[in-house]
């Protein structure tokens, strides 16, 4: 049986020796980031495979080396195996297995994929979870929950990041993916949606050998997507399997906002001339109000209408501070020009979709979490299908299929206008008498305006640290003069000659004085305002 948790002290105790290890002292980059996410263990990991999803609130170089996240672990003995389901069970698992091979087909940070035959013949695969997964990682969450804490670490980085959100994000996915429960809705949901689609298959899942901890589908004997050698000796065309997924790819997203989340070429197999969706673990929902937002960001683009692109980012992300808008504007603006002499099939999707999590990171708009999900999810069925056909461009599929996506229902459009219309009327109404009021509060003087000049945090910063120097240079021309003054009057104690209180008030200007020196010696070298 694997090793039980260690106490929170202990633990704390290896994270220490984790970063001392890696130097941390001496700085961090991406690379060195996710080595040591890596060696700290399947809750780091997970972290970072969630931060790698938020391109909108991480740099493009750190979420792009978090996908390489991998964790190395060594898989469970048979025995223990045996022990999990036996438990699972509350039987022993030969009552229901006619077998199960020993060696595990993978083996992660959660769990491990066995290889089985129930009693009836039929293969399946068995996904059994680690013990003590759960406690590990509430423990190593509850450390970090204690660390942001007591180390202020959210008010440091909180113009970046919310780290408490971050925490709470990754705390509820975890715990989602770490009850098999909900992996089998998910595959029973994807499954139910294609069913009448004749080129996409689900493996099928047993639901009355599923527990929380075990997850039992049916094995599929396919050819892993990747394997082109494969796929040409067998006589299937690629080209046409790379427009098939993709095109099923967009209806996940656009027509049903149930989309799945890694669908890199470990993921999908070729059978009986389908594709097979496997391994329904991260799964990606969008609202409806998130996938009309996303059809009129096309739409936009398609037109090239920056304003409307601006107005739907906005509309659909978390502006996490005052934003300067005409900036936001010029850099959309900046954004659409790049692509302005582009045809729809000529856009690449990853650079598109990088440049505007740039711009909204930049600007501290956090998009949804389905977007975000759809965003990181977009750039690997992209790389799974240059595999299939290196001449394959997504956009180029979407502008073949973009009736999906331009579509105006002439329904949900006419309902649109008359409930604007209706709302326009009745505002209508309310403006004469709301223009009453107003002109009264006018004639009371109890009108007050709020006048907020966008960008004028700089300036107003420079003008009080001049203000600062020019406190600081008033003292010293007071203590100086004061200082004179008493050297007229022949008070006692005396130092050098001197009244003792004027030496001090003179050594004070003197050390003042050296002290503004150096200090703007020191920001001008710096290149930075005093």
């Amino acid at each position: 049986m694997e090793q039980k948790i260690l106490s929170s002290r202990a633990r704390f105790a290896q994270i220490l020796s984790i970063l001392h290890k890696h130097h941390i002292e001496k700085g961090i980059d991406p690379v060195k980031f996710r080595e040591i996410l890596e060696d700290l263990g399947p809750t780091f990991v997970k972290i970072g495979q969630i931060m790698s999803t938020r391109q909108d609130m991480f740099s493009e170089r750190y979420c792009k080396e978090l996908m390489k996240l991998r964790s190395s672990v060594t898989p469970m003995d048979f025995d223990t195996v045996q022990t999990i389901l036996n438990e699972a069970y509350q039987k022993s698992w030969t009552e229901i297995y006619e077998s199960i091979d020993m060696e595990p087909l993978g083996s992660a940070s959660i769990a491990q994929v066995h290889f089985a035959q129930l009693k009836n013949g039929q293969s399946v695969v068995l996904k059994i979870q680690r013990p003590y997964i759960y406690e590990r990682m509430e423990r190593d969450v509850s450390l970090l929950r204690k660390a942001v804490k007591v180390l202020n670490l959210s008010d440091i980085v909180s113009s970046v990041i919310d780290l408490n959100m971050v925490i709470d994000e990754f705390w509820t996915a975890a715990k989602q993916e770490m009850d098999f429960t909900n992996e089998a809705m998910f595959a029973k949901r994807f499954k139910r949606l294609f069913k009448d689609c004749n080129f996409v298959y689900a493996p099928k899942i047993y639901d009355e050998y599923t527990t929380h901890q075990v997850l039992v589908m049916e094995y599929i004997e396919g050819i892993e997507i990747s394997d082109t050698e494969k796929l040409d000796s067998e006589g299937y065309d690629r080209v046409e399997i790379a427009d098939k997924l993709a095109y099923n790819y967009i209806s996940q997203v656009i027509e049903y906002g149930f989309f799945h989340a890694d669908p890199h070429s470990g993921n999908l197999r070729i059978r009986d001339d389908k594709i097979v969706w496997i391994d329904f673990g991260m799964m990606g929902i969008l609202e409806r109000r998130d996938r009309e937002l996303m059809k009129d960001a096309v739409r936009a683009l398609a037109l090239r209408d920056t304003t409307k692109l601006v107005d739907t980012i906005l509309t659909l992300g978390i502006v996490n501070q005052e934003i300067d808008y005409p900036a936001f504007t010029n850099e959309i603006e900046r954004f659409m020009n790049q692509y302005l002499n582009l045809s729809f099939s000529e856009m690449d999707l990853g650079v598109m979709v990088q440049d505007v999590f740039t711009i909204c990171h930049h600007y501290h708009i956090a998009l949804p979490k389905g977007i975000s999900m759809l965003a990181r999810s977009m750039m690997t069925i992209e790389a799974t299908l240059n595999d299939l056909d290196p001449s394959c461009n997504m956009m180029k599929i979407i502008a073949n299929h973009k009736a999906t996506l331009t579509h105006v229902d002439l329904g949900k459009e006419a309902k649109k206008i008359a409930s604007k219309s209706i709302d326009a009327f009745v505002k209508g109404l309310d403006l004469s008498v709301q223009s009453s009021d107003v002109l009264k509060m006018v004639q009371r003087g109890q009108v007050k305006v709020n006048l907020n000049l966008m960008g004028s945090e700089q300036p107003i910063a420079k003008i009080d640290r001049m203000i600062n120097r020019l406190i600081i240079c008033i003292l010293i021309a007071a203590l100086l003069m004061a200082s004179s003054l008493i050297c007229t009057t022949d008070m006692d104690p005396k130092i050098l000659g001197i009244p003792a209180l004027g030496f001090v008030g003179f050594m004070s200007a003197l050390a003042m004085s050296i002290w503004l020196f150096f200090k703007m010696l020191q920001l001008h070298r710096r290149n930075k305002s005093f």
